[in-house]
Formats: C-alpha cells, structure tokens, sequence
C-alpha cells in the first residue's frame, strides 16, 4: 500500500491524479489498483480530465446539492460537502498490468473535492 497527499485549492474541484497513481505502482503490479480517499468529504472518480468537462463536473455537484438547509450544518456548516461526496464514492478499482492502469484512451484518475482546499491522502493498494 502505498499514500500520497493531494493539495486542493477550491471548495469544490477535481484534481486529475492518474500520474501520481501510476508512479505509487510497482513496476510488477498486475491485479487491480482500488484508490480510496480516506475523507467523507472528498471522493475518487474516474473520467476524462479534459478541463472544461471539470469545470462541468464541479458546477453539477454544486447544483445538484445545496450550500444550505441542511441539519447537519448546524455542526460545521459543511453537510453539502458530505452530500456532494457521496453521489462521487470514496473509491475506484482500476485494472493493472506490469505496473501500468489498464485505463481506456480519455479516462483519468480524479480526485473530487468538495469541501476545499484541503489536503488530502489517497491510498493506493494493488491486490492480485
């Protein structure tokens, strides 16, 4: 197993962390990479990291859950953080040969933020 840290700069943004993922690989890895975020308000997801499409996936979050209302924010005022995070999920489970992602041509590692910026730790861990 093996973490890496990742440092967000948004309240909500997407953070394509495919590079970082690959290098944490064994150069012999073959089985399946699952990549968790250890936050409830932070996910992993995995497609295109085409810019725009980032911006559009962020905007959907925001829209999709509202910044208030809720119970939860009578605590820390950040239950649409959590809410967005769990339409996203905490992981993905990647296929791997020789210490590559099997990944298809426009899919990327994403890393979902949703109650930034913060700093985040994603475990990668390779199973046969």
């Amino acid at each position: 197993m093996t973490t890496i840290t990742v440092s967000t700069d948004a309240k909500t943004e997407l953070v394509d962390i495919t590079d970082r993922v690959e290098a944490a690989l064994p150069d012999d890895a073959t089985g399946t990479a699952t990549v968790f975020v250890r936050h409830t308000t932070a996910g992993i997801t995995v497609n295109e990291a085409e810019s725009a499409l980032l911006g559009d996936m962020a905007a959907f979050l925001e829209a999709t859950v509202d910044d208030s209302g809720w119970d939860h924010d009578r605590l820390d005022d950040n239950a649409d953080s959590h809410l967005r995070a769990l339409l996203v999920g905490p992981s993905e489970t990647i296929p791997v040969t020789d210490g590559r992602l099997e990944t298809g041509t426009w899919q990327s590692v994403l890393l979902v933020e949703c109650d930034g910026p913060r700093s985040r730790t994603v475990e990668i861990r390779v199973s046969d």
